[in-house]
Parts: C-alpha cells; structure tokens; sequence
C-alpha cells in the first residue's frame, strides 16, 4: 500500500494524470480534494454575488421623459423623481404597501411600450408608472396608479420633507407655511368645520401639493384618500382599508397651478359685524341703527355691518313677503321684487345663511308636509321598497337637516330664497355659511355618487356663485374660478398658530390654492383664546389686516381699546383704502391672466434661497410690497427677510434703503409700526 506521508502538505495535488490519481488517492486526500471543491464553490458564489452587488446600482431607472426619470431604490422600496441630465434629486416616495426589498425586474411588464413601466407584486399590487400630457408648459408629469391585488391591501405612499418644503394640501386649525411643520391622523381629504373638529381639516383644501423642488403632486378628486402629516419627515396618501381602491395621483414638474377668475368681486371694507341683541326683529333693528350711530360718532361710517345667522332669521320671519310664508311664493316673482330702505345707511348690510334646516323650524316641517318638497333635504339611501329619510345633523347645537344640492327643484328654491331675502332686507351682501363638510362621511353612511368627497360643497358653491358679486361663502373647493369671496376659519384670541401666528400662513395658503379674495377673521380673533382684551394682540392683528382684501372687526375698537387704538384703526382703515386697494386692483388683474396669487410667499422672488422657503411671517403684495409684522407678544423688533437678490427696498417708515437678498437683523418696529418694504 501506498502510504502518503503525514509531514506533506494536503493542499498539493500528486504528480499523476487526474483520474489515475483520484483513483489511488487515500481517503485523506479525497476527504482534501472534497474540500477544497466545496470551497472553490462557495468562492465562486461569493464572488459572483458580490459582482451583481457591484454591477446591480441601489438606484435602477425605470421610466424617463425629457426634462426627468423615475428610479426605483432598492435598499427602502422608494420612487425617486430626478431632474435631467444631472440626476438632481426632486422627490422621494416611499412605497408602504410592497415588500422594500423586492426590485423590480431589469424589463417591466409594459417594455413594450417606452412610456410605461408596469411590475406587479404578485399578492400585494401593480405599479404602473406613465408619461402623461403636460399639465402646462414647459412642464413634465408622470401617472402613478396602484392597484390592490387582494381586498385587504391598503395602498400607502409617503412624500418626504427632508430637503423639500411642502405647501398646499389641506387648511388646518394651526396652520403652519410650510406644511413640514403640520401634524395629522390619517384621515379622509375633506373639507371641514374646525370649531366643532378642530384636529380635522379646515374649509378650504385642494388635492395639490407643491415642493420647493420644483414638483408637484395632484390627486383626482374621484379618488378615496387619506392623508397624514407627520411633522417634518413626511406626509402620506393612503386609500381607506378594506376599499381594494387603487391609489393613483400625478406627479409634475416645473407646474405652477394657475387659476383663473372670471371677474373680481368687490367688496367694501371694513366690515363690522353685529353682536347686539336678536330676541326680536325690532330689537335687531334698534341695535342694528344703535352701531351705526356709534361708527358715526367715532367717524367710522364707512363699509358694511354684518348680522349672523340668527338675526337673520329672525329679521326674515318677520319680512311681510317673506318667501317662507306658502310653498307657491317659493318661485320668484317679478312683482314680489321691491328693494327695502337700508337698514344700516349709510353702510352696507350683509345677510348670513345656510343650508341647514332645523327639524323644529317652519321651514322644515313646511317642506315636509309639502310632499315634493320633502326630496329638498339630503336623504338616506332607502331600502328597496322603503321611503327616503333625511339625513339629520347637527348645525350649532341644533339637530337640523341639509339642503339637498342634487336636486334642482331644491337649488332653485334655496337660491330664490336668498334672493329674495335679500331684496326684502335690503342687503348688498349674503354670506353662506356651514357650505364645507360631507354630512354621509360625518356620520359613515355611504353617500350618493355624486356628493363623494367634496361633491357637496363643490355642488354649493357653482350654484351659489350664480347670485352674483356680493355673494361669500365659508369653503373652498375646487371653486377658486368663481366670483366668490371665501370667510376664512375663525382664529383663537391669543399669539399662537392657531391664533395670531396662523394668520400669515392661512393668507399664503389661500392664496396659493387660488383664493386671492378672502374675508380675514376679525381682528383679535373670534374664538376664546389665551389673550381676550389684549390690546397689544388687538394692534399687531389690526396692522396684518390692513394689508388683506377686507378687514374685518368684531369688537369695536372703541369697546376694545383706548383712544390711541381708535385712531390707529381710522389710520389703518384710510391706508388700507388709499394704498392696499389700489395694489389689489393692480395685481388681480396679473392673477387673472397669468394665474398668479396677489399675495406671495418670500420665496416667489428667491426661488433658490432654502432660506427663503420657511418663512411664514411675511408676505409679498405682487412683487413690489413686502409686509413683515410683529407676531410675537412683547416684542419690538423682529428679523426681517428681503427676497429678491439684485433688488433694492425702501422701508417705507424710515426712508432707508436696503438690498435684497439680505436679512435685517433686529429690526425695531414699535407698536405704532409694522415694517413694510417697496421695491
């Protein structure tokens, strides 16, 4: 026998041919050789292994147009949105309803087609990804849609904040510029009354999103959403669980939204509003000429005075040719027309209504007993054989029922009334209110196709707008065309975001979303707050205001204040007058044309300032007035941001002259001022 000696090296092979020496190998060697083999294969896996992680990028593209592409990033699961031809980074979505760390293949379900990318997980959901028409000019848009495989998927994308500020979207109770600083549940997309839901969202929103990257994301409104902020990491679209609804929105870039306005819809201002007594129509008008006579004394006889909801209704009980009196005077009448003196002359009145009904009002059992007009209030859906049943709500503390806005016979009725009611009055102006709001949603039950979503406060608006200028309603949706003033939410009476502080960014939020023409809440806030009767409080909202379309009181200054206020806000009424209104005329034209908001973020003229881009305290008028006010309590100077790189601004209380592009480092601003710049 052939021995191998102990001493010799295992790792050398025998000097003999492969096969004749396998075969007289010892069993060490082939136990040697074995081995060896095995390590050689996991040598060769390793190895061809870590060359696919080197030949296999973390980002693969997976559809391109001309100005941008979409990545897919394999270590998260993340769309990605790059910019041509440098890759720089816009957008980052990360994918909550698929396995992260399956990648989609190297070709997609749709090569055949160069602008679609389709992959499928095969027990979760599809992706499709497609170039879409240009939402504008000089704009590139991609079409995101998934779709669930399984009843129980629910679809879920998140946006990014980091290195991207975020506007748009929904009006919150503490609103914030930009959204980054927002904190939201998830919960549906739609229009709400933030005094009796305070942590929903506010009465004016749009499924528009805008990045400081140059992007924007828009989701169609028959889509079912959810959204949540979570405050400076990201906010997220989610379809409803157990739905099986896809999830689909449009991603572009380079898209500014541009609404455009049929006219401009003028509107006195100041406006005051009424808080005297309402036990009867004669004591609403001895109170109604008892204000007058006060703005006369205090040489404030200028604008409109304002009577709720309540006084209206009291006022219109008592109209002689009330149309609520017969179910025949429900139809306009040419001989039934007459204008009524002013109540409030020399001002103008405005008149405050709703589509709610209560249960106990003559009004309702009226239509009731009406037959017909039993179908003008919203309704659940019968059981087959059954009757309709209103939908009852609650509207200020009372159970009450909702104009049903899919009727016509019901919208021509409603709007004849406020028509008429408001010849009866003799009132310029007629403020709807409670117009936000799906009453199905508030109580989960499944609504009419046609009033998903925001389809009844959309629905409103359109007809409401058909009464004319002098018509303000209390939402926004979808409705920035429409020659409408839109009330802002009420603010709390203290120094916060949802009070003093969210001022600003409500205006840049408006604005934005296309409702140049608003109604501030009034100065000092209209909700309990921390500071009630806080003169200080009561200046520096008074100097914001002067700067809005309206401005809006509902303490007098002379039950507020002392005599120096008073005339502070005479000052501030005749500059708001002489100044601001011309401005406005000025760029609502430029709004009408080119889409442009009257008032504007800093970044509108610093486009590429990060700086810029989370400012919330100071607003431009056009590009030609800056307005940076005090919002903190106490304080006397503030840091002030100039946009604007190249340009000069002239302080309009010193006369000095500073560049643009700079920041003035406690700049003084005592109570009596609030810095504004001209370029």
């Amino acid at each position: 026998d052939r021995t191998m000696p102990l001493s010799r090296h295992t790792g050398q092979i025998p000097e003999s041919t492969w096969t004749l020496g396998f075969r007289e190998m010892t069993e060490p060697w082939k136990g040697a050789v074995g081995c060896l083999g095995v390590a050689v294969f996991f040598a060769m896996t390793i190895g061809i292994i870590s060359w696919q992680a080197l030949e296999q990028p973390p980002e693969e593209w997976v559809l391109r147009g001309r100005d941008a592409g979409m990545l897919w990033e394999r270590g998260r699961g993340a769309l990605l949105l790059r910019a041509l031809p440098a890759g720089r980074p816009v957008l980052a979505i990360a994918v909550g309803s698929v396995p992260a760390t399956e990648p989609p293949p190297p070709r997609d379900r749709c090569w055949h087609d160069g602008g679609q990318f389709c992959y499928s997980w095969e027990e979760d959901a599809e992706l499709r990804l497609s170039l879409e028409p240009p939402a504008a000019p000089g704009s590139e848009c991609y079409g995101v849609r998934w779709s669930p495989l399984r009843p129980d998927v629910t679809l879920k994308d998140c946006f990014s904040m980091a290195n991207v500020s975020w506007y748009g979207g929904p009006s919150l109770r503490a609103q914030r510029w930009p959204l980054n600083g927002a904190e939201s549940p998830a919960q549906p997309l739609v229009s709400g009354d933030l005094s009796t839901n305070p942590d929903g969202f506010g009465p004016v929103l749009d499924r528009y999103f805008l990045g400081s990257t140059g992007v924007t994301v828009t989701v169609a409104p028959d889509v079912s959403l959810l959204l949540s902020l979570e405050s400076q990491q990201q906010f997220c679209l989610e379809t409803p669980a157990g739905r099986a609804e896809p999830l689909q929105y449009q991603l572009c870039t380079l898209d500014l939204q541009a609404p455009t306005m049929r006219n401009f819809p003028p509107c006195r201002s100041p406006i005051w509003r009424y808080h005297g007594p309402e036990g009867s129509a004669a004591k609403i008008r001895r109170g109604l000429r008892s204000l007058v006579r006060r703005l006369k004394r205090h040489r404030l006889q200028e604008g409109v005075v304002s009577l709720g909801e309540r006084g209206t209704a009291v006022l219109a009980a008592a109209t002689p040719h009330s149309l609520l009196s017969r179910r025949q005077d429900l139809v306009p009448s040419e001989r039934r027309k007459r204008q009524a003196p002013a109540l409030v002359e020399p001002l103008e009145l405005s008149i405050t209504l709703s589509p709610y009904a209560s249960v106990t009002s003559p009004l309702f059992l009226r239509s009731l007993r009406g037959g017909e007009a039993a179908g003008y209030w919203l309704s659940r859906q019968p059981r087959p054989g059954g009757s309709s049943i209103p939908l009852l709500t609650t509207w200020k503390g009372q159970l009450c029922a909702r104009l049903n806005v899919t009727s016509e016979a019901a919208l021509g009725w409603y709007l004849a009334r406020a028509q008429h009611l408001r010849q009866a009055l003799g009132a310029t102006y007629v403020a709807f209110e409670g117009v936000e709001g799906n009453s199905f949603l508030e109580q989960d039950v499944p609504a009419p196709a046609d009033l998903a979503g925001d389809g009844y406060t959309e629905v409103l608006a359109a007809a409401l707008a058909t009464l004319g200028n002098g018509t303000i309603i209390s939402a926004g949706v979808r409705s920035s065309h429409l020659p409408l003033f839109v009330q802002m939410s009420p603010l709390r009476s203290d120094w916060s975001h949802a009070g003093l502080k969210g001022l600003i960014p409500s205006v840049l939020h408006y604005s934005l979303l296309g409702y140049s023409f608003f109604i501030p809440d009034a100065v000092g806030g209209s909700m309990a707050g921390a500071s009630p009767g806080d003169r200080e409080l009561f200046v520096r909202w008074l100097q914001i205001v002067t700067f809005l379309p309206v401005m809006a009181f509902g303490t007098p200054p002379w039950l507020c204040c002392d005599t120096w206020v008073l005339n502070l806000t005479r000052q501030c009424i005749q500059r708001h007058r002489d100044f601001v209104v011309p401005l406005l005329l000025k760029y609502s034209e430029e709004w009408q044309s080119l889409g442009y908001p009257i008032f504007r973020p800093a970044w509108w003229l610093s486009p590429t300032d990060p700086l810029a881009f989370t400012i919330e305290d100071e607003f431009l008028i056009g590009d030609e007035v800056l307005v940076a006010p005090i919002t903190e309590k106490g304080h006397t100077w503030r840091d002030i941001y100039l946009p604007g790189e190249g340009h000069l601004w002239l302080d309009t209380n010193t006369a000095r002259v500073f560049d643009g592009g700079t920041t003035l480092r406690n700049y003084s601003a005592s109570l009596a001022e609030v810095p504004v710049f001209v370029k």
